[in-house]
């Protein structure tokens, strides 16, 4: 059993998401509540070809341990080479490999959820990398199956399992399905029932109160959340709470939700390896209108953030929104 659910009683994943889950976002769901980090995934071959970029965005703190680094690719000896190199050279706490990337970029590689299609190669995968890091466990992350005629999830959990992954997390979609539709929490229901080692479910969470529902529902050992955490990085925060005291806590308010938007502003801004980033924040409008998703007034917060090209012009339209939302 992994340690993280062993000692806790029903630990929170945050998704790793491409181009949001940097290291500076991690932090701040951790302060929210977030037990279990793992990073934005990074191609194995390019690992080993030694990208730097990359190593970059593997980067954590330890305050973030119990840290994964997320890995895929479609060869089993160079997803162990990488494998090997991210362990001998910053220690993550597992290695996780992505099985459930839907993007046609991905899938095109004979990677991501297109190793659904071949199960037996994704049990040979899973079984190099897991021989490569004796030291750390290896764990998985699949979606239910290729399309509503292949839900493949209780099989390929069981290759899985066979093959020495740790855990499963289980998106409850399909490929084809993308992030359209609902969830099927059903399914992933019952390959929590049929599989020993722990499963922690992901897809369609949207509250504490779903979260609620899962821990009382499924065998799931823990939830795993993603683009809810986007906007909303406070649903830690209100699970851990929900989870203790059977109710939902109040929301931040308007200003401590832009207090959170400045600093995390501010420290990507330190964090950048690019000098002329710290001159201008155009590029980071998309991390920013997530932030803002809900806030009252969200559609005009986004087009002022069309004109945002400074620190100092975020704070003051914070300012603004602020006192406007007062009246």
């Amino acid at each position: 059993m992994l340690p993280w659910i062993t000692q806790s009683d029903f630990p929170l994943y945050l998704a790793p998401m491409a181009r949001f889950t940097d290291t500076v976002f991690r932090q701040l769901c951790k302060s929210q509540g977030a037990d279990v980090m793992v990073t934005e995934f990074v191609q194995a071959d390019a690992i080993i070809r030694g990208d730097a970029r990359l190593w970059e965005t593997v980067d954590f703190t330890e305050s973030q341990r119990p840290m994964g680094v997320q890995i895929f690719g479609s060869n089993p000896s160079s997803m162990a080479e990488a494998a090997r190199l991210i362990y001998s050279k910053i220690k993550p706490d597992f290695i996780d490999i992505n099985f459930g990337c839907p993007a046609d970029r991905v899938t095109c590689m004979d990677a991501g959820s297109s190793l659904l299609k071949n199960p037996s190669k994704l049990g040979l995968i899973i079984r190099h990398v897991a021989e490569a890091v004796p030291e750390i466990p290896v764990t998985a992350k699949i979606r239910i199956g290729w399309d509503e005629n292949q839900i493949i999830a209780k099989e390929v959990g069981q290759i899985a399992e066979a093959e020495g992954a740790k855990a499963l997390t289980i998106h409850g979609r399909t490929k084809v399905q993308g992030y359209r539709g609902e969830a099927d929490w059903e399914v992933i229901a019952e390959v929590a029932e049929a599989i020993n080692i722990p499963v922690i479910g992901n897809g369609s969470i949207e509250s504490a109160s779903d979260v609620l529902r899962i821990k009382q529902e499924t065998a799931c050992a823990g939830v795993m959340i993603g683009r809810a955490a986007l906007g909303y990085p406070w649903i830690f925060r209100d699970i851990k709470y929900t989870l203790k005291h059977n109710t939902v806590p109040d929301p931040p308010t308007i200003a401590q939700r832009w207090d959170t938007i400045i600093e995390y502003t501010e420290s990507i801004m330190a964090r950048s390896f690019r000098k002329e980033r710290h001159l201008d924040i155009k590029w980071m409008r998309p991390k920013i209108i997530a932030l803002t998703k809900e806030m009252p007034g969200s559609r005009k917060i986004r087009t002022a953030l069309g004109t945002v090209a400074q620190v100092e012009d975020l704070r003051k339209l914070a300012m603004e929104h602020i006192a406007a939302t007062e009246k």
